[in-house]
């Protein structure tokens, strides 16, 4: 990674954000012409996964293509896009992520993704979830949770979290979640908190009876895989993770199926979109823009 990328990746500038209005009024302008409607993006509030042997992965966050390459798309098909967050904070960006490689291996595509999420305000200022829920979810078309460790910290159990998501299914509304994003989906579990903690705790049985009652029980689905995870633990978080994603949603009653790491997949399912791993962005928005499309037209 470049030098004017570790820059950019550690932390927002502020100063230079107040100090340039270009990039606020690009941002504040390209959703100010939307036309079709509104998208909800989640992302993580946490600044440190909990690992195995009390570890912490501090990098976790948002991957930066999962999170930047369908949100521009999709403000260039005219959608308003609201950031949300469980605490309203400004949320991480994972910086094993900041490399030409999820980029197709070009540095000055990645720099022009940077330039694109350093003016996405919304992105620096999200709202609460909660306070989303609160002004009411019929306002969005469809609700999009990109991946990076960022939603095994605090999306996959959050209760607002799982408000928006049995929102989105009763409502027959596009669901996308990326990569690591689908574990978002457990949050819509009667019990969530006590099912992930059964699984943190290796206790797979009182996991399974914990999942009775979840929306997405039997969907086909997809998520990051075991065997890719089992690739980035001594590389990138340095530890082991409580449990694998995969494993975490079959054992909720998902219908989930991989392919070899790294190749890009996705699996469309009802009102469920869900692609496994960062390669995958592209083709996740390939079924969604068609699916917000085709709900346009039902309307």
């Amino acid at each position: 990674m470049t030098l004017a990328a570790q820059r950019r990746a550690t932390a927002w500038d502020y100063s230079q954000v107040l100090a340039s209005q270009g990039t606020e009024s690009i941002s504040q302008e390209e959703n100010n012409m939307a036309t079709k409607g509104k998208i909800l993006v989640l992302v993580s509030s946490g600044y440190g996964l909990p690992l195995k042997d009390g570890k912490v992965y501090a990098g976790a966050g948002y991957y930066l293509n999962e999170l930047t390459v369908p949100v521009r798309a999709l403000m260039e098909e005219g959608y308003e896009i609201t950031f949300a967050n469980p605490k309203g904070n400004v949320p991480q960006l994972d910086l094993h992520s900041a490399v030409p490689d999820f980029f197709g291996g070009s540095e000055t595509k990645l720099q022009d993704y940077f330039k694109f999420r350093d003016s996405l305000t919304g992105l620096r200022n999200p709202t609460r979830i909660a306070e989303v829920v609160a002004s009411g979810l019929d306002q969005y078309d469809a609700v999009f949770v990109p991946g990076g460790h960022g939603p095994m910290e605090d999306l996959l159990d959050d209760p607002d979290a799982g408000a928006v998501m049995r929102h989105f299914h009763q409502k027959s509304k596009p669901t996308a979640v990326l990569c690591h994003g689908p574990i978002s989906l457990l949050s819509a579990l009667p019990n969530s908190k006590e099912f992930v903690a059964a699984l943190a705790a290796g206790d797979d049985a009182t996991a399974h009876a914990k999942a009775k009652g979840w929306i997405y029980a039997g969907y086909k689905m997809t998520i990051f895989s075991t065997a890719e995870e089992q690739q980035r633990e001594p590389l990138e978080i340095r530890g082991k993770v409580l449990f694998y994603p995969d494993f975490a949603l079959t054992t909720a009653g998902g219908d989930v199926s991989v392919l070899a790491p790294w190749k890009s997949y996705v699996v469309q399912d009802r009102e469920l979109i869900s692609g496994q791993n960062p390669f995958s962005d592209q083709a996740l928005l390939n079924l969604l823009l068609p699916a917000l499309n085709s709900r346009r037209a039902a309307a």
